[in-house]
């Protein structure tokens, strides 16, 4: 079957507006997920990461109240545990788009330090959208589309329909007034037409070859959104 790149952060903090780092990296259900879907479709996976850093978790990406109890807790990090690929990650510099049939990014508060401001992760995007091949976005991971330029320099996403972690999400998670910068305010101010589903719940949008969804919850029907166009 085809290979598909996930490009993972390699941060493992988010510096927040008064300097503090808090750790964080990449969301457990929001790489679970999708692999669970991907593979279970015959699909091979390969993963990128600024400089080939093995990513970190966000830990807190582990736990019960995240995953639905104990039970949904134990079964993720038992599906992390196989998802072996984690641990021999490629450069994102060295990745040929050619080799993939498509990208996808999980989130996590990671991409906000790393992804946003990484001009390989930019170019990448800019390639992968071009190329009309499916690129499937979650979360806080369209952080990365912010680093995304065409050659006059306008946002390569300015005018897509897209989602991602809303401001009120991170207001209800408690880091809104603590943060530099805020996605939704940040993606609308690149041009992008910014949608919102009602927060926690499951919410895709689908834009041409470009798939994104709101918050982890939407982590799954994007996998099946990017399946379809594979098929």
């Amino acid at each position: 079957m085809s290979k598909i790149l996930f490009v993972v952060t390699g941060a493992d903090h988010w510096t927040l507006a008064d300097g503090t780092k808090h750790p964080t990296g990449f969301w457990a259900e929001e790489a679970v997920a999708p692999y669970e879907a991907f593979k279970a479709e015959g699909h091979e996976i390969v993963v990128a990461t600024p400089g080939g850093t093995v990513p970190t978790v966000d830990r807190g990406s582990l736990a019960p109240e995240f995953n639905g109890g104990q039970e949904g807790a134990d079964r993720v990090a038992g599906v992390l545990a196989s998802f072996t690929e984690l641990q021999h990650p490629i450069a994102l510099a060295d990745v040929n788009l050619d080799d993939y049939a498509a990208v996808f990014y999980p989130g996590g508060h990671g991409p906000m330090e790393d992804l946003a401001v990484d001009a390989v992760s930019g170019g990448l995007l800019t390639r992968a959208l071009d190329s009309g091949k499916p690129l499937g976005v979650v979360c806080h991971a369209p952080a990365a589309l912010l680093a995304a330029r065409k050659e006059d320099g306008t946002n390569t996403f300015a005018g897509y329909r897209l989602t991602g972690f809303t401001n009120e999400e991170e207001t209800q998670g408690g880091l809104a007034d603590r943060a530099k910068w805020l996605l939704e305010d940040r993606l609308v101010e690149s041009g992008a037409d910014f949608r919102k589903g009602e927060p926690w719940a499951p919410y895709v949008v689908v834009d041409r070859n470009l798939v994104t969804g709101q918050n982890p919850a939407s982590s799954a029907p994007l996998a099946a959104e990017l399946l379809k166009k594979l098929g």
